[in-house]
C-alpha cells in the first residue's frame, strides 16, 4: 500500500493549535507550497485533462483553492478589493450556489484558458495578498476562514492525487506519477476480533481546535455489544471473493449494488488488471502498474462492494462468521479506546462504514459565507472513517467524517469488518 507521495514540510497539527499569527501564516504558506509541489511530476497537458465528471483537472484544483481564498477571505476583508479576473469567480466555483454561477462540472477539462502558468501567477498574487492581510488583521473571523481554507486545500491535495491516478489509468502507457512513491511491504498480522466499546459512547469533536462542522456537536450514542477486526481486509481475501464468484452471485449484493455491478460490468476493484502473460492481477498506482501485493489492504472498492464482501465473508470465511461493516460510531469508539490494537486506522485507506451521512443531534452548519460546505450533502451518501495513503499528514482525526455515494471507488477506499457480540 502506498504511503504519502511527497514529503510535506508543514506542521502536523491544525492551525488553531498554534499560539501565534506567525504560526498560522506559516501553515498557510506551507499548504500553498505543497499543492504546487504535487504537480512537479506532471506536464501542463497532465494538469489539463479530466478523466470523468467526478474527477477534476489538476489545474482546476489549483485554481479552485485559490478561488476560495480570493472570494472567501480577500473579498470580505481586503481594503479596496479587486478580482484578479472577475470571470474566475465563475470558472472555479465548485458548488457554492449562494455565491453565484459556476462552470459545469463535467466540462472543467475544456477550460484550456487560463493556462497553467497564469493560474500559478494568480496563486502567487493571492498568496501575497493573504499574507499581507493576516499581518494586519487579527480578527477571529478571518483566522477561522483561513483555517477552513487550509483544510479545504488539504482535501483538494488528496483529490488531486486520486484524480491523476484515475486519469493515468485511462492511458495505455500506464504512466508513472512518481518513482519515489513508497509501497509498503505490508507484512501479515494475525487476525483478531477486538471487543468494541459498547453502551453509551462519546461521539464527535469537543475541543477548541479546528474541525469541520459535520464533526459536531459532541454527543452520546449507543453501541450494541460488538467486535471489530484488528486489521483491514486484504487483497488476498478479496481475490478469494473474486475466485468464489462473488461478483456473479446476486445473493451477496444489495439490490442497487447488483444493478450497478451488472450495468457497469464490475468484476474486480478499480485498478486491478490481469497480466496477459501470467494471468495474475496487477494493481495500478501512482507508481505505475505493479504485481498485486496479497498482504496489502484492498482499496478502490465501493460501498456496494464492501457490503457484498462482508456478506460473503460472513458465510465463506470461518473467522469472519457474522461479519458486517461497522457503524461509524463503533469505528470512532474503537479509535478512542484501542487505537494501538487496531492496525492502520489511519494512513492506508478510508474505511467504509454502514452509516448513512446525516447530521448529528443539534447540528448547525457554519454561519456566513462558508455555510454550504458540508450540510447540504447529507443525503444519499455513506460515511467513511480514518484516512488514506494520499491524505495530507495532520488533516484527519478520529472524529473526521468523509462521505461518498455508494458506487464511488476512485478514492482510496477499503474496509475492516465488525460483528455483533464478542
Amino acid at each position: 500500500m502506498q504511503t504519502n507521495i511527497l514529503p510535506l514540510s508543514m506542521p502536523n497539527k491544525t492551525p488553531t493549535e498554534f499560539d501565534s499569527m506567525d504560526a498560522l501564516i506559516k501553515a498557510f504558506n506551507a499548504s500553498r507550497a505543497h499543492s504546487v509541489k504535487l504537480i512537479e511530476p506532471l506536464s501542463p497537458e497532465d494538469c489539463q485533462a479530466q478523466s470523468m465528471e467526478d474527477a477534476s483537472p489538476a489545474k482546476w484544483h489549483l485554481a479552485h483553492v485559490t478561488w476560495f481564498y480570493e472570494v472567501m477571505v480577500l473579498k470580505p476583508f481586503e481594503d479596496n478589493f479587486q478580482y484578479w479576473n472577475p470571470a474566475f469567480a465563475i470558472l472555479f466555483n465548485s458548488y457554492y450556489n449562494g455565491i453565484g454561477d459556476k462552470h459545469p462540472r463535467h466540462q472543467r477539462g475544456l477550460l484550456t484558458r487560463p493556462s497553467l502558468g497564469e493560474v500559478l501567477v494568480w496563486r502567487n498574487n493571492i498568496n501575497e495578498r493573504v499574507n499581507l492581510l493576516l499581518k494586519k488583521n487579527h480578527s477571529q473571523e478571518l483566522q477561522k476562514l483561513v483555517e477552513i481554507g487550509i483544510s479545504h486545500e488539504q482535501q483538494h491535495q488528496e483529490l488531486l492525487l486520486t484524480d491523476i491516478q484515475h486519469l493515468f489509468f485511462q492511458n495505455a502507457l500506464l504512466p508513472i506519477y512518481s518513482e519515489s512513491q513508497h509501497v509498503s511491504a505490508a507484512p501479515e498480522y494475525e487476525f483478531k476480533w477486538l471487543e468494541g466499546a459498547s453502551g453509551l459512547v462519546n461521539i464527535g469533536y469537543s475541543g477548541e481546535e479546528f474541525h469541520f462542522d459535520n464533526e459536531s456537536p459532541s454527543h452520546t450514542a449507543f453501541n450494541q455489544t460488538h467486535s471489530i477486526s484488528n486489521i483491514l481486509v486484504s487483497n488476498a481475501e478479496w481475490d478469494a471473493f473474486i475466485e468464489d464468484g462473488g461478483y456473479q452471485d446476486a445473493r451477496w449484493w444489495l439490490d442497487a449494488g447488483w444493478a450497478w455491478v451488472k450495468s457497469e460490468s464490475i468484476s474486480a476493484p478499480l485498478y486491478w488488471n490481469l497480466n496477459s502473460e501470467t494471468q495474475k492481477y496487477c494493481q495500478f498506482s501512482l507508481k505505475g502498474n505493479l504485481p498485486l501485493n496479497p498482504q496489502a489492504p484492498v482499496c478502490n472498492v465501493s460501498y456496494f462492494e464492501a457490503d457484498a464482501f462482508a456478506r460473503w465473508a460472513s458465510q465463506r470465511i470461518s473467522h469472519y462468521a457474522g461479519a458486517r461493516l461497522p457503524t461509524e460510531f463503533e469505528w470512532e469508539a474503537l479509535s478512542q479506546v484501542k487505537p494501538k490494537l487496531a492496525l492502520n486506522l489511519f494512513g492506508e485507506v478510508w474505511q467504509w462504514t454502514s452509516s448513512s451521512y446525516s447530521a448529528y443531534p443539534g447540528y448547525q452548519p457554519w454561519s456566513g459565507i462558508a455555510g454550504e460546505y458540508n450540510g447540504k450533502f447529507m443525503v444519499n451518501q455513506m460515511v467513511l472513517r480514518g484516512s488514506s495513503a494520499y491524505t495530507t499528514p495532520g488533516h484527519s482525526r478520529n472524529t473526521y467524517r468523509n462521505f461518498f455515494p455508494a458506487p464511488t471507488r476512485w478514492q482510496m477506499t477499503g474496509l475492516r469488518l465488525a460483528k455483533d457480540g464478542i
